[in-house]
C-alpha cells in the first residue's frame, strides 16, 4: 500500500499505482467534486483508491493516511508565479508541508520508503554558469540566497524543502529517494491547467511574444515511471534530475509551429536582450531508474491534443 500526497499535474503516478496496489491519496480539498472526480473515476479507483483530508500545515494530519503504508510518495508543493506571500503561499506549504509528511513516515514503522518530488529548481539555480556546454547534474544544489535575491521564490521554496527533507531523513533514518524534473509537459489527467502546461496554452492562445527564457522540459508520465522505479527498485538512492531537453522559449515556438501551422504563434522575444543560453541536464543516473525519454516534440503534441480535449486552446 502507498500512499501519495498529489500535485495536480502527477496524475499518471496514480494510475501506475492503482495498477500495481493499494493507494491512499491525501487531498486538502477531499469534498470538491472538481479536484476529486477525475481520480474517483480511475479504473480501479473504487476497490483501492482512498481519499483522506489533511493539510500541510498540520503536523500529524498525514498520520492515519501514513500508518501502515509501505510507500509514500510527497508529490504536491504550490507552484506558480504570481506570489504576493512568499513565505506563506510557497515557502511554508513547501518547507513544513514536507517536514509534517516526512514526520508522519517517521512514527510509521511500516514505511520502507519515501519518493520526494523535488525540482531541477533545486538544482541547478547556484550561480555557476549555464552555457550549452555546461553539464548540470545530481551534484548541484541550488544557493537559496542567491535565488531570494533575485526574488525567484519558487526556487527558494523547493531548496530549502528539500534541504530539510534530506537532513530530517538521515536523522531519522528514513529511506528516502529524491526526483528532480524540470518543467512537466504532456497529457493533463485534472480538468484544471497547472502552471507548466499554462506556459503551452499561452503560446497557443495568441501570446504577441514569447518569454527570453530557457527551461528543461520532460513528459509527466516519464516523471511518473521514474517515480515507480525510485520507489521499486531497491538500488534507487540520493537525487534523480529528469530533464529531456533545455529549450529556449524560441525553440518551443519553433516545434509548435510545425507541429500546428495554423496556430497564432508569437514572432518576437519579449525582449531585446541576447537569448537566456541553454545547457545541458546529465541523463545518466536516470538512465539507471530506465527512464528513456519521450522527446520533447511528442510532448509538446501531447501536451496540446490534451489542452484542446479539455477545451484550454482551440483552433
Amino acid at each position: 500500500m502507498v500512499m501519495i500526497n498529489p500535485s495536480m499535474g502527477i496524475g499518471p503516478l496514480l494510475q501506475l499505482t492503482l495498477n500495481i496496489s493499494a493507494a491512499i491519496i491525501l487531498s486538502l480539498l477531499k469534498d470538491d467534486p472538481k479536484r476529486t472526480n477525475h481520480l474517483v473515476e480511475l479504473d480501479g479507483a473504487k476497490e483501492r483508491l482512498h481519499l483522506f483530508k489533511a493539510n500541510l500545515l498540520e503536523e500529524g494530519s498525514f498520520d492515519a493516511a501514513i500508518q501502515g503504508c509501505d510507500g509514500v510518495f510527497h508529490t504536491s508543493s504550490p507552484f506558480y508565479n504570481d506570489v504576493k506571500d512568499p513565505q506563506a503561499e510557497l515557502i511554508d506549504p513547501a518547507v513544513k508541508g514536507t517536514l509534517n509528511v516526512l514526520k508522519s513516515c517517521a512514527k510509521s514503522p511500516s514505511v520502507k520508503r519515501v519518493v520526494l518530488t523535488s525540482s531541477i529548481a533545486a538544482v541547478a539555480y547556484n550561480g555557476r554558469p549555464r552555457t550549452p556546454d555546461v553539464v548540470v547534474d545530481e551534484t548541484w544544489f541550488s544557493d537559496p540566497e542567491i535565488c531570494k535575491a533575485v526574488k525567484q521564490w519558487y526556487v527558494v521554496s523547493k531548496t530549502l524543502a528539500e534541504e530539510a527533507a534530506w537532513k530530517f531523513s538521515k536523522e531519522e533514518g528514513l529511506d528516502m529517494v529524491a526526483i528532480n524534473p524540470a518543467m512537466v509537459i504532456g497529457p493533463l489527467l485534472q480538468p484544471t491547467l497547472n502552471t507548466s502546461a499554462g506556459v503551452i496554452s499561452n503560446l497557443a492562445n495568441g501570446a504577441q511574444v514569447f518569454p527570453n527564457l530557457s527551461f528543461g522540459w520532460v513528459n509527466v508520465k516519464d516523471v511518473a515511471n521514474a517515480h515507480i522505479q525510485a520507489y521499486e527498485m531497491p538500488s534507487a538512492s540520493g537525487r534523480y534530475c529528469l530533464v529531456e531537453r533545455v529549450a529556449h522559449s524560441s525553440e518551443i515556438v519553433r516545434i509548435l509551429r510545425e507541429l500546428y501551422p495554423s496556430l497564432q504563434l508569437p514572432d518576437k522575444c519579449a525582449d531585446d536582450k541576447p537569448f537566456v543560453p541553454t545547457y545541458q541536464v546529465s541523463k545518466e543516473r536516470a538512465k539507471t531508474l530506465g527512464i528513456e525519454y519521450i522527446p520533447l516534440e511528442m510532448s509538446l503534441k501531447e501536451t496540446v491534443e490534451s489542452l484542446k480535449e479539455k477545451n484550454f486552446v482551440s483552433f
